[in-house]
This record gives structure tokens, sequence and C-alpha cells, in this order.
């Protein structure tokens, strides 16, 4: 069998148990507030996040194209299934690293960052698209910042308009209320989560010559990777949802309706550009802000500082990963 067809087999499979790996790994975030405030069931939880993540997966595309050009220019990647397949290693190594000590990192940060290094190992600095990369760094940089905004302005919003109600009226009701929001952040994060796998197959198939261009996202590849990320949904990543959904703050249903509702406005948004973001991060951050509009004090910031931490590191890291997995690969391939 010709080596370019092995390695382009072998990186769709890589592609999919990364995008599994992300599904229990970053869909733990979707559901973390709406699992802490009990208001469902984890197993539910689960099966809605799965599914939910499916069908945003299928739906949208966008985010897809500009992970398969935006970092690595396709007219420079003349048979280079190696650096792609040395970038999946690499994001696959970090996101269960993380996802075995229970870090909240970012799959997005770690695949953004596997490609940028595997690229410049194999094609130089001049290799990277240097606007398309430099764009997707200012999404992932400030959609954080923008959804602890949001998540502030949003529950301040829901404090004022609330402040009447009794505790525990107001409460059973948005428990109901996640219900709905969960599932709209788990569709949410399939829109863009499961694009960055996709993009990742496509430049592949261009790389080995099974594709003409890279304009249209094969339909089997899409299922594909909405297939694995929903079936990773469904093992569950509960290390993370604790982290998540309890050592940040102590979340009430209104705080996680608010946080579910700030995050999935951002992952759209992002979406509808056709920018990847890191549903961890803004998830985080959206719980920050939201914890921020009722008290400071009640954020536990070191908590926080930690994942701070984690999000600045993992490119950086990966970037060398990446560039390591490449070399190894190139002296055995």
């Amino acid at each position: 069998m010709d080596s370019v067809l092995i390695l382009t087999i072998l990186i769709v499979l890589f592609a999919l148990v990364f995008d599994f790996i992300n599904g229990f790994h970053d869909t733990a975030n979707t559901i973390a507030t709406s699992v802490s405030t009990r208001a469902l069931p984890p197993r539910l939880a689960i099966i809605f996040a799965a599914c939910a993540n499916f069908f945003g997966a299928l739906l949208f595309t966008g985010v897809a194209q500009t992970i398969g050009k935006g970092i690595i220019d396709p007219l420079h990647v003349e048979n280079g299934t190696t650096l792609v397949l040395a970038a999946l290693l690499s994001a696959i190594v970090w996101n269960l690293l993380t996802w075995y000590f229970g870090i909240p990192s970012s799959s997005s940060h770690a695949l953004i960052g596997s490609l940028a290094g595997s690229g410049i190992a194999a094609l130089g600095i001049n290799g990277i698209n240097f606007s398309g990369f430099l764009s997707i760094i200012e999404a992932l940089v400030f959609s954080p910042i923008i959804a602890l905004a949001l998540g502030f302005i949003i529950m301040t919003i829901f404090s004022i308009v609330f402040r009447r109600f009794p505790l525990s009226k107001t409460n059973r009701g948005f428990r109901i209320v996640q219900i709905f929001t969960a599932a709209l952040q788990s569709f949410s994060h399939g829109t863009n989560d499961a694009q960055k796998s996709m993009g990742i197959i496509t430049l592949a198939l261009f790389a080995s010559g099974f594709l003409p261009n890279m304009e249209t996202i094969p339909m089997w590849v899409r299922i594909a990777c909405a297939a694995a990320m929903g079936l990773g949904t469904s093992i569950g990543g509960w290390k993370i949802i604790k982290t998540v959904g309890g050592k940040i703050m102590k979340i009430r249903p209104v705080n996680g309706a608010a946080a579910d509702i700030s995050s999935a406005i951002i992952i759209f948004g992002f979406t509808n550009l056709h920018l990847p973001v890191s549903s961890t991060h803004v998830i985080s951050s959206s719980i920050m802000g939201v914890g921020s509009a009722e008290r400071v004090k009640g954020v536990k910031w070191g908590t926080a500082i930690n994942i701070v931490l984690t999000w600045i590191i993992t490119l950086p890291v990966t970037v060398v990963l990446g560039a390591i997995f490449y070399e190894l690969l190139h002296l055995f391939l």
C-alpha cells in the first residue's frame, strides 16, 4: 500500500481519536454547571450533551476551513501528511495529560499550537500563514475576556430582575432553565470544537492529493467527526466537571444559567465569524464573570489562576511538542 495513503488513513484515525478525547475532555465543561446545581442528573446531562454536540458539529463548517487554511498555507503542504500526523499526536498527548490531572486546558490551544510547531519544524517559519494564525490567536485571547464581561453583565441583570423573588422559587425556576441552557451550550460547543478535526482531515486529504481543493468539507468527514465527538461526550470527564463546576465558585442554578447563556452567545458568535475559540476558556471565564457580579471574594481565584496558567502554557508547550513529534516521525517515516 502506498505510504502516503497509509499516513492519510492514520491521520483520519488520529483526528477522530482527538475528537473523541475532545468530547470527554472539553464537553465536561459544557455540562459542569448543570450537574453541579443538580439541574440535570449526570447521565442525562451527558446524553443531552452528546446529542447536542453531534448536531452542532454536523451543521457548521466555517471553523474547519479556517483551521485547514489559517495556520499552515495549504499550497506549502505538498506531501505534508507527516506534519499533520505530528500535530495530532502532540495535541492528543497534551489533552490526555491535562485530563488525567483534572486540569481544564484547551483542546483548541493544544491543536493549534501543535500544528504551528510541526509546521515550523517541517517548513520553517515562512511556512506559517501569519495573518490567519494571528487572527486565530486573537480570537482565542479575546473570547474569554469578552465571556468574563458578558457573564458579569448577564448575572447583574438577573440579580436586578429577580431580587424580589424568594431564593427557593428562583432556584427551582432556573434549574428548569438550565436544562435548555446546558443543551444550547453543548450545541454551540459542537459548532466550533468538532470543526477543528474536520479542518485537519481536510488539510491532510488536500496535502495527499485526495481532494482537489479545501473549499468543501466532505460529508463523510463531517459525520465521522460529529459522531466521534458525540461518542466522546457520552464517556464524560468527571475530574474536569468537579474543577469547573465547583472549584471556581459555589454555583447556584441562577449562576449556572447565566454562565451557560453567556458562554453559548460567545461560542456562537465566533463560530459565525469562522473563528475557533476554546470552549474551556470561554466557559471558565463566564463562570468567573458571573461570580464576580455577585461577590468578587466568592470566586476561588486560586483555582482560577491555576486555570489561567494552564491557558498560558498550553500554546508554547504544544508548539514544542508538535516540533518534537515531527522530528521523531521524520526519522522513521
